[in-house]
This record gives structure tokens, C-alpha cells and sequence, in this order.
């Protein structure tokens, strides 16, 4: 069992989730139930199966909850834009959060990489 809190993915991966808690606040109040919802679902699904793969028993059981957590980290990297293109986040935000959103897919795609050459 590992410390998720440790590990500079998951907290880069909790970072950005707090701040697309901050980002979303300014999105239409009519998103409510839709774009905000979703956003904050995919994004927040990153580092929690960060933390639920380090609770598991093995490193193959954290590999495929990294994969789930890439695989949450696509989903916000096109609802990012999808947000963008509707005007519901400015240029520069959305490109700080790209950024920070393109950053963890590649490391958690290293840590994917890392713990495959050491099983």
C-alpha cells in the first residue's frame, strides 16, 4: 500500500481539481446539472483513483486504476475545450488548465510505464 499524498502526480492531479472548482463557479448557472457537473466529476475522478489504486494490494491493481484516471484526464481534456469553444472559459484559463491537464496524463503515463518494467 503507498501514500497517494506522496506522490507528486496525485498532488498536481488534487491541484487542478481545485481549481477547476474555482473555474467552473464562473460557467452559466444553467450548467449547473451539465458542463459543471461533468467537469468536476472527470476531474476529481483523477486523483481519487490516484488514492483508491494506492490503497489497493498490488502494483497491477494501481496500474489499472492509473488507466482510469487517464482515461478521466482525457475526458476534462475535452470538456476543457468544449468549454472553451462556448465561451464559458477565457483563452488564458483554458490554457493554464490544458497545460496543467496535458501534465498529469503524462505522468501518470509514466508511472504506468514505470510500474509495467517493474512487474
Amino acid at each position: 500500500m503507498k501514500d497517494f499524498r506522496k506522490l507528486t502526480v496525485w498532488e498536481k492531479s488534487h491541484h487542478l481539481t481545485l481549481e477547476i472548482y474555482q473555474a467552473t463557479q464562473k460557467f452559466p448557472a444553467d450548467e449547473k446539472y451539465g458542463l459543471i457537473s461533468q467537469i468536476r466529476r472527470s476531474c476529481a475522478s483523477i486523483p481519487t483513483n490516484i488514492a483508491e489504486g494506492c490503497g489497493r494490494g498490488s502494483d497491477a491493481d494501481l496500474r489499472r486504476f492509473l488507466h482510469i484516471a487517464m482515461g478521466s484526464a482525457s475526458e476534462l481534456e475535452y470538456q476543457l475545450l468544449l468549454s472553451r469553444e462556448l465561451n464559458f472559459i477565457e483563452i488564458t484559463d483554458y490554457q493554464r488548465l490544458h497545460n496543467q491537464t496535458t501534465e498529469v496524463k503524462r505522468m501518470l503515463a509514466s508511472f504506468i510505464k514505470k510500474l509495467k518494467a517493474e512487474s
